[in-house]
């Protein structure tokens, strides 16, 4: 089961967020049937929503980050919960590969130049929508942009998905969030620039069988540390039969009429699961009863 960590600093001035999401990243992967580097920037998404979602106070709030690229990847987005839970799509899931001549995946030349659209619904009031330019397409590097262009939060975000050459299935996924809190002072930053600068990949702490704790530990080298939670999180959709049926029942009489005419039924796919529900021609004809 993957896991997220949180900690901060005794004196209060840094926080750090790890995750190890592998199972969440294979786990879409095999939903949707992603390309290595769909399954790269999927993977991704998703380790960073998981841990942004776990900073919502609120057990009603949930968490929207939208990539609206141009690149052959489509927009893809996740949504997680207050808990970290988490589930995503992705527009193309079988985007060509592209490489670096590293031989590292091209996430950016497949997501391309675009939007970024967060949006954080506190289950009551209005919800907060913040847009922000693409600046990298690599994920993490926007993900830290985004919070210093739209929270005013120093920030630095890494993230990382592992494929499998042979296979090109997800080996390992997850990633970390620093961020400075308003009792950090220069000394501070600069053990924390010290210790970013001297940390492995995030799938290379995985593959070197570090755990959640001991990447915010390695983050917070220096520091004295108190764990502030730590959960399991994983790959949810909540989506049922009676969820759709009550969008079909929302919908004018006449669309509902017209699938009964048209289609003698309705057939509707979810996007995060790919779970297909189907409704007979009696099912919405009593839809159409209770309108």
């Amino acid at each position: 089961m993957d896991k997220i960590i949180r900690c901060i600093t005794s004196d209060g001035a840094v926080m750090v967020s790890a995750i190890d999401s592998t199972d969440i990243a294979y786990k879409a992967s095999v939903i949707h049937h992603t390309s290595p580097v769909a399954s790269a920037a999927l993977g991704r998404l998703l380790s960073a929503a998981s841990m942004m979602g776990a900073q919502l106070k609120s057990s009603k709030s949930t968490l929207n980050i939208r990539f609206e690229g141009d690149g052959e990847l489509g927009a893809f987005m996740a949504v997680a919960d207050s808990s970290g839970n988490v589930k995503g799509f992705v527009t193309n899931p079988d985007c060509p590969i592209a490489h670096y001549e590293n031989g590292k995946l091209n996430v950016a030349q497949a997501v391309g130049a675009g939007i970024i659209s967060v949006m954080k619904d506190f289950g009551e009031g209005e919800p907060y929508i913040g847009k922000i330019p693409i600046i990298s397409g690599e994920i993490a590097e926007d993900i830290t942009n985004y919070y210093a262009t739209s929270e005013q939060i120093p920030t630095v975000c890494a993230l990382g998905v592992l494929i499998d050459k042979d296979s090109s299935q997800v080996l390992l996924s997850g990633g970390l969030l620093i961020q400075l809190l308003p009792g950090a002072d220069d000394s501070t930053i600069d053990r924390i620039e010290a210790n970013v600068a001297k940390l492995d990949s995030v799938t290379t702490m995985l593959a070197k069988g570090l755990s959640a704790l001991d990447m915010c530990k390695q983050a917070l080298d220096g520091f004295e540390v108190e764990v502030l939670d730590e959960f399991e999180v994983k790959y949810v959709c909540g989506c049922s039969k009676d969820k759709i049926r009550s969008l079909i029942a929302s919908m004018p009489k006449e669309e509902i009429q017209a699938m009964i005419d048209e289609n003698h039924g309705a057939e509707a796919n979810c996007r995060f699961c790919n779970k297909r529900y189907t409704f007979t021609e009696n099912e919405l004809e009593e839809l159409l009863k209770k309108k």
